[in-house]
């Protein structure tokens, strides 16, 4: 098991902000609807650096608007 602080997938928030659909999305970046539905839900180990800059490139955002460091209390 890793001491890195999980990464929380805020994808879903940035779409509801831009009132775009999964689907819109997922056709503009040229992947499934089934990999933004995972990436949303945070079930990926990973998303390739051209595919985080098409999703930030369409919704017109950085990748720390859509990925977030989960921060844990070490006391």
């Amino acid at each position: 098991m890793s001491d890195a602080p999980p990464i929380v997938v805020t994808l879903d928030v940035m779409l509801a902000r831009r009132k775009m659909r999964s689907r819109d999305l997922a056709r503009r970046v040229g992947i499934t609807e089934q990999n933004i539905s995972l990436l949303k839900s945070g079930k990926v180990k990973g998303i390739r650096f051209s595919t985080l800059a098409r999703i930030c490139e369409v919704l017109d955002c950085a990748p720390g608007d859509i990925l977030q460091v989960e921060r844990q209390d070490r006391s």
